[in-house]
């Protein structure tokens, strides 16, 4: 969800139970945050300038905190007026899950004969909960940092320091780890003692994984279990079929790898905690005899409310994310009007997995934005570039031990001038290709957090770099702003706020853009092709044909009325896929 999208998540929704992740890799736009807020709810506001020691973790802990209070205030207020108005607790109950303890209970009280306030209370202070405040780390955004030349210790990386201020909050929630592994990062935890269980086998706060596949949860569990530490969670997400940064598999389908799962969670469970006893005994701590609560969950193009249902049921998942169709949904999400219209507004046509990140990673984004077009317009004025004044991404090595983001226009500047310098030795259209490649990486760091400034009229300084906002494909299936009462009731399945055209299912919305990406992959590749590329594009076809006879028999029985246009679907893609030719070996 970038940056901004979810900043302010939990002050919106948290009150009514619903969990929510803010991103803390961005501490001036949570000090800018923490102002905006702390004026609108009255509360008192100190500053936290650059010149501050370890000012970027303690500006992670005061806007968490923040939070953490207003949300508090929030939900004993929203409990009180539940108690007192029939007519805002027949609502709230209207978005509940029609088949949730919660949801029956509350609906028999108001329907006894002489319903008492005082039995009201009672039970939502019993069964009632504020949704949880979580935040997310991206682990590969981990820049080194430095005061005038000298570099200072790992401590103060981006990644690190964000860590440290969430430890140090008062949060008694959990941080999602996602990217894939940084050891020195994963390492760090050690530090802090909330992250471990205490006598009563309870952790203040949890660690969740986002992985691709279950290799990657046994490794990455291990490893943190090694050092005593308890994942809590693994969140799975599909490869493509998902908002901002995808990270493709190696052609493993999302149902395939939830049935791996869940035939091997018990295992997952058992060996991790074998593992952890060892690592607490080994610190000296606290051992529990039984394995503490692990969930597995899942998100990631999720639309409708059969489609949710099928995954707790058949997968036994603990819960289903949502995630993109909630930027149509100003009670919940940041963002500024004139994207959230653009976001109504697009076609499948309009979404698509392009490589403007800094990062080199794939990245689902949407035809349009403001960004766009600020950026072409400094291309055309021959001015490529941002100015990057935030730096969260300068993590290439190759201008200097410092770092430099490839969006930048230092760089920028550095590679079309080496560009011009062979363009006696290339066609026309190999170097447009090649200036193509190196302005097309956009300033995701204001760019993804530009939509809260808008949105709140805060003054935005510096270069116009407009709004980058980064939905997943799912976006085309969703046509209008919407109310938090009306997505929660088409989440439960008593309503719909989907558009008319015809919707895929999310399993074969996903395998087509797992053809297409291998369709790109063969078309696209500039180098002379090599043996381990070709068994890696062989491999990656065999698990698509995998997956599509997997879901062909799972969808023989597991009937529902999409069965059949999931079958012919299928049956589609198989041909798509028999038709890929994988290049050959050239004899030399």
């Amino acid at each position: 969800m970038g940056l901004a999208y979810t900043i302010d998540s939990p002050i919106r929704v948290a009150h009514y139970g619903i969990s929510s992740v803010i991103s803390i890799i961005d501490d001036e736009l949570m000090e800018k945050m923490n102002s905006f807020y702390s004026k609108k709810f009255n509360l008192p506001y100190q500053e936290i300038s650059k010149k501050v020691q370890d000012y970027r973790a303690k500006r992670v802990t005061s806007y968490l905190n923040l939070v953490d209070a207003i949300v508090k205030e929030k939900f004993a207020k929203f409990k009180k007026e539940l108690a007192e108005s029939k007519l805002v607790l027949e609502r709230f109950i209207a978005t509940l899950p029609n088949k949730s303890y919660l949801k029956e209970g509350l609906s028999n009280l108001i329907n006894e004969d002489s319903v008492r306030k005082d039995d009201i209370e009672n039970f939502l202070e019993a069964h009632l909960k504020a949704g949880d405040i979580d935040v997310n780390i991206m682990t590969k955004v981990d820049k080194d940092n430095f005061v005038k030349n000298e570099q200072l210790p790992i401590e103060f990386n981006d990644a690190h320091a964000s860590l440290r201020g969430f430890a140090n909050s008062n949060l008694n929630s959990s941080v999602v780890l996602s990217a894939g592994m940084n050891p020195r990062l994963y390492s760090y935890f050690e530090n802090f003692k909330d992250f471990f269980p205490d006598r009563n086998n309870q952790l203040k706060k949890k660690i969740v994984l986002k992985v691709s596949d279950y290799r990657s949860a046994i490794i990455q569990g291990k490893f943190l279990a090694k050092k005593g530490l308890w994942v809590s969670e693994y969140r799975i997400e599909s490869g493509l079929n998902c908002g901002g940064h995808a990270f493709a598999t190696d052609g493993y389908l999302l149902g395939p790898i939830l049935e791996e799962f869940k035939n091997k969670k018990e295992e997952l469970v058992q060996d991790t905690h074998n593992v952890l006893t060892k690592g607490l005994q080994h610190k000296g701590l606290a051992v529990p005899e039984q394995p503490l609560d692990l969930n597995i969950t899942v998100q990631g193009g999720v639309g409708t409310a059969s489609e949710h249902e099928f995954l707790l049921k058949n997968y036994q998942v603990d819960s289903v994310g949502w995630g993109s169709p909630f930027l149509l949904v100003p009670e919940a999400t940041s963002v500024d009007k004139k994207t959230r219209t653009l976001l109504a507004n697009a076609m499948e046509k309009d979404l698509y997995l392009s490589n403007i990140s800094p990062l080199g990673i794939p990245f689902n984004t949407i035809k349009g934005t403001t960004n766009e077009y600020h950026k072409q317009k400094r291309i055309l004025n021959n001015k490529a570039g941002s100015s990057c004044p935030k730096k969260y991404l300068a993590l290439s090595k190759e201008l200097g031990a410092k770092g430099i983001c490839t969006a930048s226009k230092k760089y920028q500047d550095v590679k079309l001038q080496e560009l011009e310098a062979k363009t006696s030795e290339v066609s026309r259209n190999t170097y447009e290709n090649a200036k193509a490649k190196i302005t097309e990486k956009a300033c995701l760091c204001v760019g993804l957090a530009n939509a809260s400034f808008l949105e709140n009229d805060i003054e935005i300084k510096g270069q116009k770099q407009g709004v980058v906002i980064c939905p997943g494909p799912n976006m085309a299936y969703f046509d209008n702003e919407v109310s938090l009462f009306k997505i929660m009731q088409h989440i439960y399945g008593n309503g719909s706020i989907l558009s008319p055209i015809y919707r895929p299912n999310m399993f074969v919305k996903e395998l087509k853009m797992y053809v297409d990406y291998l369709k790109n992959e063969i078309e696209t590749i500039s180098e002379e092709v090599t043996t381990k590329q070709i068994k890696k594009w062989e491999g990656f076809r065999s698990n698509l044909f995998n997956g599509i006879a997997y879901y062909q028999d799972l969808f023989l029985t597991y009937l529902s009325p999409e069965s059949t246009n999931i079958q012919k679907d299928l049956l589609f893609f198989k041909e798509e896929l028999i038709a890929v030719t994988i290049p050959e070996m050239k004899e030399v």
